[in-house]
């Protein structure tokens, strides 16, 4: 569920930061033209907002039907008592089987209604889906004006509470019914339907639909004041881009007004928390059209943050008895037809290169490079476990309509790792993993997972002790960790069982992160036609020399914690809304004269600030309000304002981003508090 709190105030609920400085006259400025005091209004971020308290533990969360988001919560100097607090709460499909009869006849309503608007409208498919409906038509392409004149008559049809009938007919029935009605569509659709008889919907007696329901027992069971449609986009018939382009109307369905308003305020945060808008207003990165789509270009502030998050995964992982590797990001097609990636994968990979008559390939992963540097020598059983990490650069094929931001790219960096060990060590190697992972997710303030056992899929290979063996490993490392998780049912991968984490961020949205996959050995099978052996320490031929010095053939276990730094980075600016904790902001501090008077000491305070190892730097040629509201849009968690009586004594006046005025210090006291709050990952 998506729980929403929300306080009665004559404000925006979801204030812009530049809302944060608003004096309710000029006596509420101090002499350097500081804001006394303020509203503010922001998510709750797991107890300290401008950096994360350690103190907390990581939560795997029961995997439910509903989601739930962070509380709203609105901190004002006004009376508290006078606020009046409303929780929303924002069921899901999986929750609510009412809720998903809605949606599901809105789809076929919205359908009957451009149909009525636009008779020459050809009708396709029209699923529910997370937040609402879609139905696809092929017609010509529509406005929001016509998406009005739409919801209109869906109010008309939805007025008239028509009933929602169910016939069962023949399929040469069926087929006859939608020849005669010229929708060539519902005729591929109708052949790709094995089950008899053929269910058809009618609402009332003006509009029928191939449909296995279900719907609600009349039009009028739909709250009209709950339903808005929100957009138009282009799709393929059946996904493929060598079919026609349909027009795609997307709808959302609640139970009531309020929950329709409650999903507004959340889609609104979110837009406001795209990390698309975020990384250009905050200089963060780019995809440069003239490089290509799906490539990423980290800019100068959004390379400090990875950084920080490299060195940091770089820390934890040397601690954690890990070697790291570098590996080219090409090699000989011939390293990726032994991997069994170009009988699998060939699709997602970009075209070979001929280099002096040998085919080289870009990598789509990084896992043969591991092996390759395994394979380098002869190992004892004595040696394992072998850990080795890579944040290794990867390119893989995506089609122009698919790529998004930094979450949908054609070239990224995985935190790959591989640890080869022996069958008894696989628990506890995957113990590790986990703890790992909780180490490294919990630094990001992300303490609040879902997690699933994904097993054995119905077409996958292997024997059956051996699968039983590898599951029942990660499930009993799950178990020693004390994590809930979820099963699913044949959701492995073909070669082996894995886990996967979720993460939650601040609006409750999952996405999905951690990986863990124990791929047995000795996996032999037929695929596409052919021979074919994916395992990869069998495809290899990766040995160890057991206590009888016999030939032995190690468990690989791969794994990545992050997934990729492009993905995880688009998480990081969305969780926070650009407004990352001091520790993590790719600037930390910012000097502001009042003058440029107070230049050259402003230099000099900042020329310390670095050599402590903060991020600082100087701005100026501006009024200095305009320099206090640029560094809040810039959304700098520190500023250290002087003026003509700090150039005097030596001293600045600190004004924290979310803690306001703090006071006049020493710059050694600046100094000494801001790398105490970096190192302890809290606010100033």
């Amino acid at each position: 569920m998506f729980i929403l709190h929300r306080m009665a105030t004559s404000q925006s609920l979801f204030a812009p930061s530049s809302s944060f400085l608003k004096p309710s006259s000029p006596s509420s400025f101090n002499r350097l033209g500081l804001p006394l005091t303020r509203q503010f209004r922001a998510f709750a971020l797991h107890g300290h907002r401008n950096g994360f308290s350690t103190a907390y533990s990581a939560v795997a969360t029961e995997s439910s039907a509903e989601t739930s988001v962070e509380n709203l919560e609105l901190e004002t100097n006004g009376d508290e008592n006078s606020q009046k607090e409303e929780r929303v709460v924002l069921p899901t499909n999986d929750s609510s089987e009412k809720l998903l009869r809605i949606r599901h006849t809105c789809a076929h309503v919205m359908a009957m209604a451009v149909q009525k608007l636009f008779p020459d409208a050809k009708v396709t498919i029209g699923p529910w889906i997370e937040n609402g409906f879609y139905y696809d038509f092929d017609m010509e392409p529509l406005t929001d004006r016509d998406l009005k004149k739409i919801k209109k008559e869906m109010d008309r049809i939805v007025g008239k509470n028509l009933p929602l009938i169910r016939e069962e007919v023949s399929r040469d029935e069926a087929q006859r019914r939608i020849m005669s009605l010229n929708e060539p569509y519902k005729l591929e659709i109708l052949e790709s339907i094995k089950e008899e008889p053929i269910t058809i919907y009618h609402i009332g007696n003006e509009w029928w639909d191939l449909c296995a329901g279900p719907h609600v027992e009349s039009t009028g069971k739909i709250n009209r004041r709950a339903v808005e449609l929100e957009s138009v986009a282009g799709a393929y018939w059946r996904g493929d881009e060598k079919k026609p382009m349909l027009q795609r109307i997307y709808g959302t369905a609640w139970e009531n007004e309020q929950q329709l308003k409650a999903y507004l305020h959340f889609k609104e945060e979110a837009k406001r928390r795209d990390h698309r808008r975020l990384g250009q207003d905050l200089d963060l990165f780019s995809i440069q059209n003239d490089a290509g789509g799906g490539l990423v270009f980290w800019h100068p502030k959004g390379a400090v943050v990875r950084n920080v998050i490299e060195d940091l995964w770089r820390k934890i992982h040397i601690e954690r008895g890990y070697d790291l590797l570098y590996t080219p990001h090409v090699a000989k097609a011939d390293l990726w037809q032994i991997s069994g990636h170009l009988d699998f994968y060939r699709e997602n990979m970009y075209d070979q290169m001929n280099i002096e008559d040998e085919l080289y390939q870009l990598r789509p992963m990084n896992c043969p490079y591991h092996i390759l540097i395994y394979k380098r020598k002869l190992h004892s059983y004595q040696d394992f476990p072998i850990r080795v990490a890579e944040l290794g650069t990867v390119y893989r094929y995506e089609l122009s309509g698919s790529l998004h931001g930094l979450f949908r790219v054609r070239g990224f960096t995985q935190d790959d790792a591989h640890i080869f060990c022996l069958s008894d060590q696989i628990k506890d190697e995957i113990r590790g993993v986990l703890d790992l992972t909780e180490e490294m997710l919990l630094q990001f303030g992300f303490s609040k997972y879902e997690v699933n056992l994904s097993t054995r899929p119905e077409k996958s290979v292997g024997d059956d002790d051996i699968w039983e063996k590898a599951t029942s490993a990660l499930k009993d490392a799950l178990d020693d960790k004390g994590w809930s998780y979820q099963i699913d049912e044949g959701g492995g991968a073909f070669y082996g069982p894995k886990i996967d984490l979720k993460i939650e961020d601040a609006l409750g949205r999952k996405w999905q992160c951690s990986t863990i996959q124990a791929i047995p050995r000795l996996i032999f099978s037929r695929f596409y036609g052919k021979r074919v052996d994916f395992n990869l320490p069998q495809r290899f031929d990766i040995t160890y020399v057991d206590s009888t010095s016999e030939k032995k053939r190690p468990i690989m276990i791969h794994r990545a914690v992050l997934g990729s730094l492009e993905r995880f980075f688009g998480v990081l600016i969305e969780h926070y809304a650009g407004d990352f904790p001091l520790w993590l902001s790719p600037i930390q501090a910012r000097v502001l004269p009042v003058t440029d008077t107070q230049l050259e000491y402003c230099n000099e305070v900042a020329k310390k600030l670095k050599a402590n190892g903060i991020r600082a730097e100087v701005c100026h040629g501006e009024r200095l309000p305009k320099l206090i509201r640029n560094a809040e849009t810039q959304k700098i968690p520190l500023m250290a304002v002087v003026g003509a009586k700090e150039l005097e004594t030596g001293t600045v006046t600190v004004r924290s981003r979310f803690g306001g005025d703090v006071g006049t210090m020493t710059v050694d006291d600046f100094v000494g508090r801001t790398k105490s709050a970096i190192e302890n990952r809290t606010s100033f």
